[in-house]
């Protein structure tokens, strides 16, 4: 089966070596060079836009940042619609919209263009280890299809629904993440403010019940005054906005979430969009006066 990759970032890089390591004759296409460079070097073909890479390809698979340039990669002059075949299948491991999803399944089936989404969730180290988690939204019988494909960059495969339903639970994943943060950015300042140490009230939750993965990946690097460690605040934004958007079209109440969303809100109006999450606790400790940083910095 010929294999492209398109969006050779921190996780497709990987994706894409972990298929090339697996024996796949892998196609990739980036319009940064240097990741490019980096797998032809290791056996990769590099195609020279998304249309040539359709017309080599029998499977391609998206690792974009989301929905508006993968539709861009879709749909452009020489995007993969205008050199796909018929029966061409296209698999977005990217995290896009929910509803964005089923509108581009439904075109693209159309055009004979069988698609399914299979968002991934890990850190950079698990693509490189091809340990992932696969989130997928589509039929039986096209998992089936591509499973030796993303047995090779995920440990765990699992099948979520139909089309769509791989977005909708990476999105539901990543609410609850994104919620956890903006809890310990709003009360962790107050915890400073009425005088607790913040190395010690750090420990105190990652041994404690208060842990989650949120506070044990980012109060370390926010001790150390580091906030350049994750995906940053102005991309993880668009899983609150299509939270939002659910809520709203479906009327389902979400509380909890729409408060972490001014959370996020108030930190983009701070200008923090290009740092990471943890970001977010700078707001309060700007309301707060205090800094949640280590004596030793």
């Amino acid at each position: 089966m010929n294999t492209g990759v398109i969006g050779l970032g921190k996780m497709g890089k990987y994706m894409a070596l972990n298929m090339i390591k697996a024996g796949f004759d892998v196609i990739v296409y980036d319009i940064d060079r240097n990741p490019v460079d980096y797998l032809t070097g290791h056996g990769a073909a590099a195609a020279s836009s998304p249309a040539e890479m359709a017309s080599k390809s029998d499977l391609i698979v998206f690792s974009l940042p989301d929905a508006s340039v993968v539709e861009n990669v879709l749909l452009s002059k020489d995007g993969i619609v205008s050199g796909a075949g018929r029966g061409l299948i296209l698999i977005d491991c990217s995290t896009s919209d929910y509803f964005w999803t089923l509108d581009m399944a439904a075109k693209l089936r159309k055009s004979g263009i069988r698609f399914a989404d299979a968002p991934v969730t890990g850190l950079e180290s698990r693509a490189q280890d091809g340990t992932l988690t696969i989130m997928f939204g589509g039929d039986t019988a096209l998992l089936e299809e591509v499973r030796p494909v993303l047995d090779t960059i995920g440990s765990t495969i699992l099948h979520m629904g139909d089309v769509g339903k791989g977005q909708l639970s990476k999105m539901t994943n990543n609410l609850i993440y994104d919620i956890n943060l903006a809890a310990l950015a709003e009360v962790l300042p107050m915890a400073l403010r009425l005088g607790l140490d913040p190395e010690k009230i750090a420990e105190v939750i990652n041994t404690g019940s208060g842990q989650s993965f949120a506070s044990t990946f980012f109060l370390p690097h926010i001790l150390k005054n580091e906030f350049q460690n994750s995906y940053p605040l102005e991309k993880a934004y668009k899983d609150l906005a299509a939270a939002a958007s659910i809520s709203a079209q479906h009327k389902i109440p979400l509380p909890v979430a729409h408060a972490a969303t001014t959370t996020y809100q108030m930190a983009l109006a701070r200008g923090l969009g290009k740092e990471d999450k943890g970001a977010m606790i700078k707001v309060f400790e700007k309301i707060n006066g205090v800094e949640f940083r280590s004596k030793k910095n």
